[in-house]
């Protein structure tokens, strides 16, 4: 049996890239924890470090590095969209949002969209969904599609976005009871 060593700089843990076939995958380091986490270090006057992004294609185990580490930089979680991965990094220190398409087909790195970063409130729960494409952040009550077109609602404050399909937006209810070994 061959075994193939599959070089990723240090990350450790890969996962399947979301909306994709088998055959992607991706691993982030945490330096800084989420991206929220590491608006607040920046806005405190801290040094974000950025954080370290890899694709790894399945059987061939080629391993790719889309969005480089860069100071005042912070990506979240790719998404798989349209014959491309689509990765979100946030540009503190020039106050952008940008989403960027790495296409699977010819491995070429693309600005798919930039916005400013007054176009949010914060970066708090900021993530891309797929069918279509769409930014999104939700904070208790409010859940807002910052791109393609900007829209806000008011939800309860136990629910949660994970679904656009076309028009229609999905949300999660949970809930929460009891304490400590009660807790449920």
């Amino acid at each position: 049996m061959n075994m193939k060593i599959i070089e990723t700089n240090g990350i450790t843990y890969i996962e399947p890239v979301y909306g994709a076939t088998s055959e992607w995958y991706f691993g982030m380091d945490y330096e800084h924890g989420n991206l929220y986490e590491a608006e607040e270090l920046f806005n405190e006057g801290n040094n974000v470090k950025g954080r370290k992004l890899c694709l790894v294609h399945y059987p061939d185990g080629e391993v790719f590095f889309p969005v480089v580490k860069t100071e005042g930089h912070y990506s979240e979680k790719p998404v798989f969209f349209d014959g491309g991965i689509y990765m979100l990094d946030v540009d503190f220190s020039n106050g952008s949002i940008r989403i960027v398409r790495f296409d699977c087909n010819d491995h070429q790195v693309s600005i798919h969209t930039q916005l400013p970063l007054t176009a949010v409130k914060d970066c708090y729960n900021l993530q891309l969904h797929i069918r279509p494409l769409t930014l999104s952040r939700q904070r208790g009550s409010e859940f807002e599609i910052v791109w393609p077109q900007k829209r806000s609602l008011s939800i309860e404050d136990h629910d949660s976005f994970f679904l656009r399909d076309g028009d229609r937006l999905f949300f999660n209810r949970w809930f929460e009871e009891g304490e400590g070994a009660d807790y449920k």
